[in-house]
């Protein structure tokens, strides 16, 4: 089937993100109401919460492989299928769900749910895409299936404030329901639509695909930037925030406490999102490519981390927070469209299942780094200014490809030639 047979253009690619934010509704409610709510579910200690919410991440890194086996096999439509089918149970599960145990099994089915809803979607975007508007479709899609996000910490936030956390999840995992006719209407269901592999793909051509240099740039480059940006900077900026300014914060006649202030800043990065990625992956489609836009936001960033170690106005070091945030926005829409650029051609599974292991270890990792070497007697400071010059180290060596590298110089350029 070719593109033109397909919906409308990029119609598969804004449905599975929207089922996908659909899906992501009863995650995103736990993080904000769990904390709270947990004695009623059965959990007896935050410790237990601690786990509960890191679980899924987890047990994605092994998991990850085996479904982008299983999307060798089935299609797109089958996959998102079994992760919604998986959500339903899950969400609802934490509704019903009460002890431990149950939420450990509820948290692990929810990390192979995740694991095909983010390789379908990543599937789905080289399916649609193409050279001219990957950038674009891949913003699209992180954009509208981060709403998931916003939608299960405001609107859940809010709904489990008034009628609880398991009335508030039963009512999550229902909605889920309507992603299936949209599913089954919208995302592409024959097999040579899974991967993006070209008939008669090589063994030679898989390996390269997989081990070549350009996939393990962009690879290593995603695990980085998630360990850094996803795991470091978020479980971390409540405590710089009251290195400088104390548990409380005077701003604009209120007082805020400082973790209420870290939530809400974070939480601001889901409302830009599906505005902002979008525009940085079409920005990214035109002639100079991916690869200058990619390099001068790591700049930005390693800026913006230097800045938040220093004891400035407070006004100006929410800016450097807030550059920081918009910052990681393009970053992850551009590096997600740079291994898809590496990827299109080659073994497309093996090389985005690679990444998607990739993101869940740096992730995973991130929180544990900085806190061992906050443990170890490191400052603050110390990690954030490393973290500044291994984005910094980034943009040279991605600089050099787009300057010596002929793959990312026609890559780049290819729409000016």
């Amino acid at each position: 089937m070719t593109k033109s047979e397909h919906a409308p253009e990029s119609k598969s690619v804004k449905v599975v993100a929207l089922v996908t934010a659909l899906c992501l509704l009863g995650d995103s409610l736990l993080y904000v109401a769990l904390p709270i709510y947990y004695r009623e579910v059965g959990l007896q200690s935050l410790w237990e919460v601690g786990i509960i919410l890191s679980l899924n991440r987890f047990v994605r890194i092994p998991i990850n492989p085996l479904v982008g086996k299983c999307y060798q096999h089935v299609t797109l439509r089958t996959g998102l299928l079994i992760a919604v089918s998986l959500t339903l149970v899950t969400t609802i599960g934490y509704g019903v769900g009460y002890g431990f145990l149950v939420w450990v099994i509820l948290r692990l089915l929810w990390g192979i749910a995740w694991s095909f809803l983010r390789l379908g979607g990543l599937f789905t975007v080289l399916e649609e895409a193409t050279d001219s508007n990957r950038g674009k479709l891949m913003g699209q899609y992180n954009g509208l299936y981060r709403l998931g996000s916003l939608g299960g910490m405001l609107g859940g936030g809010i709904l489990a404030s008034f009628i609880g956390l398991s009335a508030t999840a039963i009512i999550f995992g229902v909605l889920a329901v309507l992603a299936i006719p949209y599913v089954l209407r919208y995302v592409p269901s024959l097999a040579q639509e899974r991967t993006g592999q070209p008939e008669g793909d090589s063994t030679e051509k898989k390996r390269k695909g997989l081990y070549g240099r350009h996939a393990i740039l962009a690879i290593s480059s995603g695990l980085l930037l998630a360990l850094f940006l996803q795991g470091l900077f978020g479980s971390t900026l409540s405590l710089l925030m009251l290195e400088h300014y104390g548990e409380t914060i005077y701003i604009v006649g209120m007082i805020v406490g400082v973790t209420a202030l870290s939530g809400v800043l974070q939480g601001v990065r889901w409302v830009w999102e599906p505005f902002l990625a979008v525009l940085f992956g079409h920005w990214s489609d035109g002639d100079r490519g991916r690869l200058p836009l990619f390099i001068l936001f790591l700049i930005m960033t390693a800026l913006g981390y230097g800045a938040m170690v220093l004891s400035l106005p407070l006004i100006i070091w929410l800016a450097a927070v807030i550059v920081v945030m918009v910052a990681s926005t393009a970053l992850t829409t551009l590096i997600d469209a740079l291994t898809s650029d590496v990827a299109k051609g080659q073994d497309a599974n093996r090389v985005m299942t690679s990444y998607t292991v990739f993101l869940d270890v740096g992730a995973a990792l991130g929180p544990l780094l900085a806190y061992f070497l906050l443990d170890i007697g490191l400052s603050l400071t110390f990690v954030y200014l490393s973290s500044a010059v291994i984005f910094l180290l980034l943009a040279v060596q991605w600089g050099w490809c787009y300057l010596r590298d002929p793959f990312y110089r026609h890559d780049s350029l290819r729409k000016a030639v």
